[in-house]
């Protein structure tokens, strides 16, 4: 009997592809997008954010009818499985608009409040990240680790900070880390930046609030390349994300928090 994770999982890095060209494609012709703001004007949504969340909505309504779905642009629909799949169809959405490459379409699928499958499709640098819970994780089906060497002095620490944040911790952020010799990167895609610190490119990922489509699939892929996360509250508010490599973790959360 195939496993109910794993028959997801499969799925999720299948629709995850297919999100992915779409969106590319949407890319490639950004100059004729409908744009429209949300809470504010650095907080957009485009026509291609909605069609490709309708494509993987679409895809999983077939597959999984039971299941339960969570976007960022179609809201919450109910199911009785047990699972739920939790999706931002273009995370990094300005500087997808801006002709930037650091977007992607990001898949996480929960069951019950637990995190057991997460994919990160960015097509820009032709890179797929994966995780499966007590599985591990992958880059382009190679297995990626964290940076266990890196400290805080010696890396670059993904920081992130939205309309939802006030200004003044996150700037006090920054001046912490700066002042322990570490050096702060940003590039519009949380869910990129987490994927970066498994990968072991970036040492650690902070950011005051996030919400559960940007964040839950890259703090999987954290934990199960050998990094540590700050538990993230279950349910669609949101909540604070720290994730970093085993030597940065303490230092940074002593930094931030």
């Amino acid at each position: 009997m195939t496993d109910p994770i794993d028959a997801r999982f499969e799925l999720a890095k299948a629709i995850a592809a297919m999100g992915a060209e779409s969106a590319l494609a949407y890319f490639n012709a950004r100059d004729t997008l409908v744009i429209e703001d949300k809470m504010n004007p650095q907080d957009m949504v485009s026509q291609a954010d909605k069609e490709v969340e309708l494509l993987l909505r679409a895809e999983i309504a077939a597959a999984f009818p039971d299941d339960a779905i969570l976007g960022e642009e179609g809201g919450a629909s109910g199911g009785a499985s047990g699972f739920t799949w939790v999706l931002d169809p273009i995370d990094g959405t300005s500087p997808f608009l801006a002709g930037l490459p650091h977007w992607g379409v990001v898949i996480a699928i929960l069951q019950g409040d637990e995190t057991v499958a997460g994919v990160i499709a960015q097509p820009m640098a032709g890179e797929t990240f994966t995780a499966r819970i007590g599985a591990g994780a992958w880059v382009n089906d190679r297995p990626m680790q964290v940076g266990h060497d890196l400290m805080l002095n010696t890396c670059n620490v993904g920081m992130g900070i939205s309309h939802r944040s006030p200004i003044g911790p996150f700037i006090k952020a920054i001046e912490g880390v700066l002042t322990a010799g570490g050096m702060f990167y940003r590039n519009g895609s949380g869910a990129v930046m987490l994927a970066s610190v498994a990968v072991g490119r970036l040492g650690g990922y902070y950011e005051p609030h996030m919400n559960p489509w940007d964040c839950l699939a890259g703090l999987l892929m954290v934990r199960e390349a050998g990094g540590q996360t700050l538990p993230f509250p279950a349910g669609a508010q949101g909540g604070t994300v720290l994730a970093a490599a085993p030597r940065v973790f303490l230092p940074l959360h002593s930094i931030c928090l």
